[in-house]
């Protein structure tokens, strides 16, 4: 169950910032966030090396999007396609108005069901799918911090937002032009609610029957694209607080 925090602050100078936790089966290769795909270079996302796709990216016009499997549908499906197509498709337009709004007409029979996230520094849209063909359900994220799951928006029928979403709002924001991300990374590598619902409440995930949190991201939007300051990218591939975040390339 991967994890999407957005912070949406219209107005600041970093009105954009999100963390993100990666679960997944830990033999499932994969590359760190790069330009991994030549008729993309516009791109900058983690390579899943088993479908091609990605979870988690941005481009170089500032739009951000990562997708989530919903609850009972972790893996491929015989004759489905890969959601890491998903944000590789949100990521070819320049505003996220007009990503969510292409695909918010997607065929859905093609996929399992899923949670898109879709965002730039002046929007941000929540695209639910339940993978039974009968469309999206496109939502705009409103100002403030959004939690996502496998399950809905800030739905604490979810351990792990129940847990953490009260955490977050009461933490002091990140700030990126300091170089000040500690409280958010301080709770992306937390395992309290460990035992909650084998292990669904914690923020990261040990891995257990081969399945747990594999990385975590720090992304911060700045008001501008290509100025001062510029987007930011922290990623780790350990648990937050014992392996040092590194900045990626953008």
């Amino acid at each position: 169950m991967c994890t999407l925090v957005i912070l949406r602050r219209p107005g600041h100078q970093w009105p954009l910032l999100v963390a993100a936790n990666r679960d997944e089966m830990t033999d499932r290769p994969w590359l760190p966030p790069g330009r991994h795909w030549p008729d993309r270079p516009e791109v900058v996302a983690g390579l899943d090396r088993t479908a091609g796709g990605a979870w988690l990216g941005v481009n170089d016009h500032g739009v951000l999007a990562g997708v989530l499997n919903r609850r009972g549908s972790l893996g491929p499906a015989p004759g489905l396609r890969s959601r890491g197509e998903l944000p590789l498709e949100a990521l070819y337009h320049a505003e996220a108005e007009a990503a969510a709004g292409a695909l918010a007409d997607l065929e859905t029979a093609s996929y399992r069901s899923f949670n898109l996230v879709v965002a730039d520094r002046r929007r941000a849209f929540w695209l639910y799918s339940g993978g039974d063909g009968a469309g999206i359900e496109l939502s705009e994220l409103p100002p403030g911090l959004s939690m996502v799951t496998a399950y809905d928006r800030n739905d604490t029928a979810s351990a792990r937002i129940r847990a953490y979403l009260p955490r977050f709002v009461a933490a002091p924001p990140p700030d990126p032009g300091a170089g000040d991300w500690s409280s958010w990374e301080t709770l992306l590598g937390s395992r309290v609610g460990d035992a909650e619902v084998g292990g669904e409440g914690a923020m990261y995930v040990t891995a257990v029957s081969g399945f747990g949190t594999v990385s975590s991201a720090l992304i911060a939007l700045p008001t501008t694209t290509g100025g001062d300051p510029r987007a930011v990218w922290l990623h780790t591939a350990g648990r937050p607080g014992e392996a040092p975040f590194e900045a990626v390339r953008l």
